[in-house]
């Protein structure tokens, strides 16, 4: 699967809320790296991310522009509430092995009224 297909399925699983699908598109010692927060590594912990972050709040992926290079895709999004960001998937044989996003958290912690981090 080519990574701009890839990331048209991963967001179709992630407006889904399903942790256990988006998990499925990892490699079992995938990282992901949401630049708010630690890395994330391992498939198991990244379901688990999910798992927690889909409990949290509802989000809504709306893709507006997925650029392919070579196994890289770069996905442009918005959010029904007008947070925008950006991912980057770095695809091997199929699976995410490595995932950078970067948005703004203090703007998401405030539209979906959960507590902000404390200095």
């Amino acid at each position: 699967m080519k990574p701009k297909e890839l990331i048209e399925h991963w967001v179709k699983a992630f407006n889904e809320g399903n942790a256990e699908k988006v998990s499925e598109f990892y490699h079992e010692d995938a990282v992901n790296h949401q630049v708010t927060n630690e890395p994330v590594v391992g498939k198991t912990a990244i379901r688990a991310m999910f798992q927690n972050e889909f409990s949290q709040a509802e989000m809504t992926c709306i893709i507006e522009h997925i650029f392919e290079d070579g196994h890289w895709g770069i996905l442009e999004w918005k959010d029904p509430l007008g947070l925008r960001g950006c991912g980057f998937f770095h695809i091997e044989h199929g699976k995410i092995k490595f995932q950078r996003g970067y948005w703004d958290q203090l703007s998401f912690l405030r539209q979906h009224k959960l507590p902000l981090p404390t200095i």
